[in-house]
């Protein structure tokens, strides 16, 4: 029993011998497996580490701008600009070239009305060159905040493709009518239409516009549509506003006073449809305008800026005398301070009671507008000749000094010095506002006024220059600069060009057509130019910076009779360089009129006879200029001898073939020598007329055939 034991357990050892060995065989050639495996699994889990790090990161920025931009979305929504201009910026720190987050400071932005709205947009649009919308809303924010240069310089770089859209005319349209071109305003407008002529916000802009058209027909439609849109909710204020507008333009006083009522019921009245009501009932019936001025002044004591608005609205209205004693009876605290400070200011000065002008400007806290007060005083001080002008300089010059350079106070002064006849310091703030593109064109208007009302040409033509570069599609401007330029002799070439320009735009403009006859005329193209004067109405051509072209045209053409009237209607009121083509007409009319009949000798009496004697050479200076395939020549004879008549004619250039058969009549009455004419371009070198008088053809072509470029002529 005990050897069995023995014998089992010494089995059990080997089997746990043997088992021991295997084990440690097995941990001898597992280990380095193991090892490698551990490492692989450790290299593993570093990797997705990393890549966790790396992406994770990502994930959650990515995660994180996605929860700012919504919080900024749901900021701006909500009204809550700071907040969501601050969330922008902070993803935009981030990440400059966000576009959503430039989108939200740019919508932040023009929701408060603030100037960072430009540089926004700018920035969206260099980051989407290609997209018109991008492009068309820096325009917009251009022109919001007053930097038309800028404005200007993104509409142009539009791609032409995209500019046959509606968004693109109205956007080019508001840019006009900040340029002050509002003929081209009209015709972006018209086209926005055009393209889209269901869109009803598009219609008024166009018939909001064209109510104010000198067109009949046009201000007739723009009615009819302001009609219709009044019986829309968005547009009926606006419409109605309009309409009233032009019923008391029109003295349609029956509808004006219906619109009156309809405006003063509506919920989105204001201060100045009020105004605009009283500007009605004031021709319509005292007694209702008394009543309507009365329930309005307490009304506008309530408010600084109504109470300015009122006063200066009266003053406008030749009631000043009223102004005055009302605003006695208002307490001081509503008037001492602008801006209805300045309105009372404006109420002394009109009053002419100069002593109360000066006793109101003498002392204050007018803040911002202390400029104002300083400018008020040294009227004052002028206009009743105390201590002037060393003390109105010194006064003004103080004025000046305290707009700090800032374009809208350099613009009310300038409005000041000008509504006060005040011409040198006009001028120099007048010069100052231009620099700025937003206030260029009323600078430029008011310069242009000045300059013509001293007839200062040479500074008129520059100011007529620079508004033809800021509004060149405006054709009466184009006009203006086109015709002073042919009286003046200055870049000629390019003045006819500008004259056919706005002649080409705007054909039924009575001064584009004169001007562009002119033009013609000045070319030795009398015909064409009076074929164009006689298609406009009669009663324009009366104006007398018409008539004395008119009456060149006719005179030159031999109408002396029609001529006759013109020069009775241009006697008076034309410009002085206008002076010189009014005596050339006269001259033409006298000329004309001392003709001497056919019976009697053209030789002028002598006192002893006068031998006979073999007619001698003499000089004939002829100057040709070709332009546009014609050749205009002017020919002027130095009279050698007495029995040489000096006949002078202009021919069509175009008309080679009718130009002297018009002239046999003239040309045999004055029994000239000979005749030169310069425009038979295909025509033989030499002729004759029915009457045996030498018609020589000194035109380029056929002075060319001969091989020289003058001819010699002995009479």
């Amino acid at each position: 029993m005990k050897i069995a034991e023995r014998t089992e357990e010494a089995g059990y050892r080997r089997v746990r011998q043997s088992l021991s060995g295997l084990e440690s065989f097995i941990q001898r050639q597992v280990w380095p497996a193991r090892l490698a495996l551990v490492a692989a699994g450790m290299a593993i889990a570093i990797l997705l580490c990393a890549l966790f790090f790396r992406y994770g990161i990502k994930l959650y920025a990515n995660w994180h701008q996605t929860r700012l931009l919504q919080q900024a979305g749901s900021m701006l929504q909500h009204g809550r600009f700071t907040e969501a201009t601050q969330t922008a910026r902070e993803l935009v720190a981030q990440h400059p070239d966000s576009l959503p987050a430039l989108y939200v400071l740019a919508e932040a932005a023009e929701k408060q009305n603030l100037g960072e709205a430009i540089s926004s947009r700018e920035q969206i649009a260099r980051l989407r060159p290609k997209d018109p919308d991008s492009q068309l809303n820096l325009v917009f924010a251009a022109l919001r905040f007053g930097k038309l240069d800028l404005a200007r310089k993104a509409l142009d770089q539009i791609p032409a493709n995209d500019r046959d859209r509606a968004a693109f005319h109205v956007v080019a349209g508001w840019l006009a009518s900040a340029e002050g071109n509002f003929a081209e305003q009209e015709e972006q407008f018209a086209a926005a239409v055009k393209k889209e002529p269901k869109n009803d916000l598009y219609q008024f802009n166009l018939a909001a516009l064209r109510i104010h058209s000198s067109d009949a027909q046009k201000k007739a439609n723009a009615r009819e549509n302001l009609g219709r849109l009044s019986k829309l909710v968005p547009y009926r204020t606006s419409a109605v506003r309009a309409l009233l507008n032009d019923a008391v333009g029109r003295n349609d006083l029956s509808a004006a006073d219906n619109f009156a009522q309809q405006l003063q019921m509506s919920q989105e009245v204001t201060f100045g449809d009020y105004l605009l009501c009283l500007n009605f009932y004031r021709k319509l019936d005292e007694k209702k305008f008394r009543l309507l001025l009365e329930r309005v002044k307490p009304f506008a004591a309530k408010n600084p800026s109504d109470l300015a608005s009122l006063i200066e609205w009266m003053n406008r209205n030749e009631l000043t005398e009223e102004v005055v004693k009302w605003i006695e009876k208002l307490p001081a605290e509503k008037l001492n301070a602008p801006p209805a400070a300045v309105a009372v200011a404006d109420t002394y000065a009109k009053a002419k009671n100069w002593t109360r002008l000066k006793r109101w400007t003498r002392k204050g806290m007018w803040g911002e507008s202390d400029y104002l007060r300083l400018a008020y005083q040294a009227i004052g001080i002028r206009q009743s000749r105390e201590d002037a002008p060393k003390e109105f300089d010194k006064r003004w010059g103080a004025a000046e000094q305290s707009t700090n350079d800032r374009p809208e106070r350099e613009l009310v002064l300038a409005r000041l010095a000008s509504k006060w006849d005040l011409e040198k310091e006009s001028e120099r703030l007048w010069h100052r506002v231009a620099e700025n593109p937003s206030l260029r064109r009323e600078a430029l208007d008011a310069l242009r006024r000045i300059y013509r009302g001293n007839n200062d040409t040479g500074k008129l033509y520059d100011v007529l220059q620079r508004l033809h570069e800021s509004s060149p599609n405006e054709a009466p401007i184009t006009a203006d600069f086109a015709r002073l330029g042919l009286n003046l002799e200055r870049n000629i070439e390019r003045s006819h060009t500008l004259a056919k320009e706005a002649y080409d735009r705007a054909p039924n403009e009575v001064n584009c057509a004169v001007t562009y006859a002119f033009s013609l005329y000045r070319l030795s193209r009398s015909p064409e130019g009076l074929a164009i004067i006689q298609g406009l109405p009669a009663d324009q051509l009366r104006d007398p910076h018409a008539a004395v072209y008119t009456a060149l045209m006719l005179a030159d053409s031999s109408q002396i009779g029609a001529a006759k009237d013109y020069v009775d209607a241009a006697d008076h009121g034309i410009y002085p360089e206008e002076k010189t083509v009014f005596e050339e007409a006269r001259t033409k009319i006298s000329s004309a009129s001392a003709s001497p009949s056919p019976a009697s000798s053209p030789v002028p009496a002598q006192s002893s006879p006068k031998p006979a004697s073999t007619p001698q050479p003499i000089l004939w200076r002829l100057r040709c200029a070709k332009r546009d395939a014609d050749v205009a020549c002017n020919t002027r004879v130095t009279r050698l001898m007495e029995t040489v008549i000096l006949f002078t004619a202009r021919f069509p250039l175009s008309r080679a073939q009718r130009g002297v058969t018009d002239a046999v009549e003239p040309i045999n009455r004055f029994r000239v020598n000979a005749v030169f004419y310069g425009h038979a371009h295909n025509g033989i070198l030499d002729g004759k007329t029915s009457t045996g008088i030498p018609v020589y053809n000194v035109s380029a072509p056929a002075l060319r055939k001969t091989g020289k470029p003058y001819r010699v002529v002995e009479l």
